[in-house]
């Protein structure tokens, strides 16, 4: 029998995941990453066990702070706005997966992600709640050994098929929250590691406007009432280096234009352009046509539709059709 390592958290995807791989024939064996409480912990062992799972408990902590959050504190600082997950993902999680899948003789990792692993390559899920957008900096050899069981299926149908198998889980909330800020307050999370930013100006076309709180409270696509009587204004910049925030009308925060660095190339990087739709955001709806010109790891992006916003720090993903070229940070 075909062994797969699991990543387990006790969740409703995992537990689903865990039953789908058993009723395709593999045998499951699961890998708790321990970066949150013991409360959580012992959520993913009862899960385990109610599951007959045989379940390893691996503490990532140390892994979490060098790799994810010191990398999210520094965007921070520097006007960016990151995503924690995209960074973890190659880093962290599937890094432990594999490292655990080896020692123990496993062929394959799986996760409870809604996307598609097909033959080396990654592609969309469903589109109702489809992850892929989040897995674009895996690196190639990772995807190679990866299942997706739930890529065909939706958050509804997940649940569905918990309350069937009467697992204990299927009414379990979903984690909306950056894993290692629990609280969603990550200014205070911020303000406990580093100083903080001090107050700056708001600039709308060249004038002050008024006062911000400091940079890291705010994200490029963000509306500020009140600044301009009536008028709708956006944050269209966030500028580290005099400690200012620009300011747009809505039609003003869309661009046709987009650059992305440390571009992670999940097909054989191609040279010079190529087409494809791109994705600046973990949204369903903003997928535009655009041509891509590549340049050693930086890659410029023409969208023949402007995108809302793009915000310096999260990811510009390509896709051909359903599939996943790569993605890079946005500058």
């Amino acid at each position: 029998m075909t062994k797969v390592l699991l990543g387990f958290s006790g969740g409703v995807d995992s537990a689903v995941s865990a039953a789908l791989l058993r009723r395709a024939g593999y045998e499951v064996h699961g890998l708790y990453l321990d970066n949150a409480s013991a409360a959580d912990r012992e959520c993913a062992e009862n899960a385990a066990e109610f599951l007959s799972i045989p379940l390893e408990v691996v503490d990532v902590k140390a892994e979490l702070e060098e790799n994810v959050c010191r990398p999210f504190t520094e965007c921070y600082l520097r006007g960016e706005t990151p995503n924690p997950c995209i960074i973890c993902n190659p880093s962290v999680k599937f890094k432990n997966l594999l490292a655990a899948a080896d020692r123990l003789g496993a062929e394959y990792i799986a996760t409870g992600h809604y996307a598609r692993a097909e033959n080396g390559a990654l592609f969309k899920g469903r589109p109702s709640n489809d992850q892929s957008y989040m897995l674009c900096r895996l690196k190639r050899e990772q995807l190679a050994r990866c299942i997706f069981p739930l890529g065909s299926y939706e958050k509804a149908e997940t649940r569905a098929m918990a309350a069937e198998l009467n697992l204990p889980v299927a009414n379990k909330p979903d984690s909306m929250e950056i894993c290692f800020i629990p609280d969603k307050d990550y200014i205070s999370w911020l303000g406990r590691r580093t100083a903080l930013p001090g107050k700056g100006s708001f600039v709308f076309h060249g004038e002050v406007v008024g006062e911000h709180e400091g940079i890291h409270r705010y994200t490029v696509g963000q509306r500020r009432p009140g600044l301009l009587g009536e008028r709708k204004v956006y944050i269209s910049r966030i500028n580290s280096e005099d400690n200012s925030i620009e300011l747009a009308l809505w039609e003003e925060t869309f661009k046709t234009d987009v650059t992305a660095r440390s571009f992670n190339w999940l097909i054989d990087p191609p040279e010079g352009e190529i087409a494809a739709s791109v994705r600046v955001r973990h949204t369903k709806w903003e997928t535009p046509d655009c041509t891509a010109y590549i340049d050693g790891d930086v890659v410029r992006i023409k969208c023949r539709e402007p995108v809302r916003a793009p915000a310096a720090g999260q990811s510009a993903v390509l896709y051909q059709g359903d599939r996943v070229l790569g993605g890079g940070f946005i500058v």
